[in-house]
């Protein structure tokens, strides 16, 4: 447990680093149904007051929930699609959301059930394996930065504002680190933020409309859209995403356990897909969605080493806070776009060098471990090149909904390879053929 001072301030730079993560799927739903601005606000509100009651779950725990690790936890964007399919299903919009809301409950409760199975698979998951992935982690994170540089237009160029606000926050961001010591090198994210910030009010990139018209308080009101509603192909396609998600966070885990020096084991992880799923199961209450474990902030803790799981809980805090007060979560949206991504540069490239890392370590030069890193990145890396690579038709819609995700579709193919290239067959292998008896 840090002071009081230094316990704020980290959990605040966590707060910093996932709040666009946690708004961005409901904005993106809000204006596919065509909510209000007012009801988009409130949506807003109920992501974060959801992310940091299960980011609190996964932090501080009780009982058998939670890994208590320094782990965010915020609405998946992975749900995006799906619930758009959910969307474009209903005559009425605005009837998606119940379905929506129904459709996560059933999933999170599925989850809850199977999380003390499915952390068996953790023993599928060698360096070879969780390096990979810890890999894809980081090249899935980078394109998400670049696409805040060019201001959430990545179709289109970067404009020279965007690109001076990311290269003025990148190079405060390191100057700070080489120069500063102690706890201001800590907060050295949080620091390049406010400056870059600082930097974007002259040239006119900082927008203030949010905070004039954003009410000091309110509060999500359970099942303000209406009670949930349950459909079969919606919970079927819900269901799909959860596993996905618990796929995601079981190598983020991983990978976290990395970075902290404390491996990741069954129990812990275990614990941590409850935290994942019982959140999921509170948020439609609220009227927030499925959660599930933010690898951006693997980054921050692997660049600051705070590795306090209550500076997260702190950050867990601040999101209800946040979601109790439309005005200081509007705060937060001040900082431009940008700026957002040149200190994602550096947290997300920091969890792509630490995969790789593990990488080094996993024996690249014996036999054909080599060969499945390749393959399993290339193919992990198709939707990070290619977003609309797998929209034909000749992938069915609940298979694309996994090779979507680079992480699972690169994690699913470097389990299955390794299995096949060193595991299976291995005996008969290491045996050796049957000495010749001569008579």
């Amino acid at each position: 447990m840090l002071p009081p001072g230094r316990l704020l301030a980290g959990g605040l730079q966590h707060v910093a680093a996932s709040y666009a993560g946690v708004v961005a799927p409901p904005l993106v739903l809000a204006a596919v149904i065509g909510l209000s601005p007012a009801e988009t606000t409130f949506l807003v509100g109920a992501a974060l007051f959801t992310a940091g009651i299960a980011t609190l779950l996964q932090t501080i725990g009780f009982w058998k929930v939670g890994a208590r690790m320094p782990f965010v936890n915020g609405v998946s964007f992975a749900g995006v699609a799906p619930m758009t399919a959910v969307v474009a299903g209903q005559a009425d919009k605005r009837a998606a959301l119940p379905v929506i809301f129904g459709a996560v409950m059933v999933a999170g409760a599925l989850g809850f059930v199977l999380a003390p199975w499915f952390c068996r698979l953790v023993r599928f998951f060698p360096p070879l394996v969780s390096g990979t992935v810890i890999t894809l982690i980081g090249l899935t994170l980078l394109p998400v930065a670049f696409g805040w540089i060019q201001d959430g237009a990545p179709a289109g160029p970067a404009s020279p504002t965007g690109l001076g606000l990311a290269a003025a926050t990148l190079a405060t961001v390191l100057v700070l680190r080489r120069l500063l010591r102690g706890f201001l090198r800590q907060i050295a994210i949080l620091l390049g933020l406010a400056a870059g910030t600082l930097i974007a009010v002259p040239a006119g990139a900082v927008d203030f409309g949010p905070v004039e018209h954003a009410p000091l308080a309110g509060f999500p009101s359970p099942f303000h859209f209406g009670a949930p509603h349950f459909t079969v192909s919606a919970t079927v396609s819900m269901c799909v995403l959860m596993l996905v998600c618990m796929t995601e966070s079981t190598a983020d885990m991983l990978a976290l356990g990395q970075v902290v020096g404390r491996p990741a084991d069954e129990r812990t992880i275990a614990a941590g897909l409850r935290a994942d799923t019982l959140g999921t199961v509170v948020s439609p209450v609220f009227n927030g969605f499925a959660n599930s474990a933010f690898a951006q902030n693997i980054g921050l803790v692997a660049i600051t080493r705070v590795r306090s799981r209550y500076v997260v809980a702190a950050c867990g805090a601040m999101f209800v806070l946040l979601g109790l007060s439309p005005a200081f979560a509007s705060l937060i949206a001040v900082v431009p776009r940008p700026v957002l991504g040149g200190a994602g540069i550096v947290l997300f490239g920091t969890v792509a060098a630490s995969g790789i890392q593990v990488l080094l370590g996993a024996g690249l030069d014996k036999g054909d471990n080599l060969l499945v890193a390749a393959v399993s990145l290339g193919v992990g890396t198709i939707p990070v090149v290619s977003r609309t690579f797998y929209d034909g038709g000749a992938v069915p819609g609940t298979l694309r909904t996994l090779l979507d995700s680079g992480v699972s579709a690169g994690c699913l193919t470097a389990v299955l390879l390794n299995l096949a290239f060193n595991h299976l067959g291995r005996r008969r292998r290491d045996a050796g053929p049957s000495p010749v008896r001569g008579d």
